[in-house]
């Protein structure tokens, strides 16, 4: 499921957007000002942002650039005004697209669909097959890195190995066995406590609280699953 920002102040919009963008099949949060909107566009894994110009604390321009410092993703900007210079001013930033209240909401529905689309074609349908974005977690088999919020953490060989290969298959329990099996090889040295240690790594890693995991927990005496 693709993942909304929206950043606008007036809360009765942004109920009225969220609402058809939830219709339409996308997950949406949702940030009241600039200042909150940027840091959840740097700390979060979103498919597109739209972005208001008039906001609290910090103005749409400012955040534009902000989020553009670091990601290249979609970013649709919404105004009241209608002079040139605040669209070329946007564009200029390195806004995507441009959107002019009042605007009926099947609208930005269809300007959102249309940006994301663009933007999966332009990434490539490899990137798009191998690549394991699940919430704050995103791991790239091709580079063999792993950002948790968008910071990256260093993983072993086999740490890599164990954690993709449970997030390939998420839902589905896999024994001690199976794991130890499949990473290290049937005719490997070692027992099924180093598939314990190694779990145990991964999430002193990636969890926030490695005591209550949210993505890779224990099945008890069965073994591991990672959350769907």
């Amino acid at each position: 499921m693709k993942t909304i920002l929206l950043i606008e102040d007036d809360v009765t919009i942004s109920e009225l957007q969220r609402d058809y963008l939830e219709i339409s099949g996308f997950k949406v949060d949702m940030a009241p000002d600039g200042e909150t909107g940027l840091n959840m566009s740097l700390s979060g894994m979103y498919d597109l942002i739209v972005l208001d110009v008039m906001l609290p604390r910090m103005n749409g321009f400012e955040v534009c650039k902000g989020i553009r410092e670091t990601k290249d993703i979609p970013i649709l900007m919404v105004t009241s005004r209608r002079e040139d210079i605040d669209v070329i001013r946007g564009l200029g930033l390195g806004a995507d697209d441009y959107i002019t209240k009042p605007f009926k909401p099947a609208e930005l529905v269809a300007r959102v669909k249309a940006h994301i689309a663009r933007y999966d074609r332009l990434i490539g349908k490899k990137d798009a097959k191998n690549d394991i974005q699940i919430r704050g977690l995103f791991i790239d088999p091709d580079t063999r890195k792993v950002l948790v919020n968008e910071k990256e953490t260093v993983l072993t060989t086999k740490e890599f190995d164990l954690l993709y290969f449970l997030a390939s298959h998420p839902g589905r329990v896999f024994s001690k066995d199976h794991l130890f099996e499949r990473i290290w090889g049937i005719d490997a040295m070692g027992d099924l406590q180093t598939v314990t240690v190694h779990i145990r790594k991964i999430r002193e890693k990636i969890e926030t609280d490695a005591a209550n995991p949210a993505y890779i927990e224990t099945v008890w005496g069965t073994g591991y699953r990672f959350k769907e």
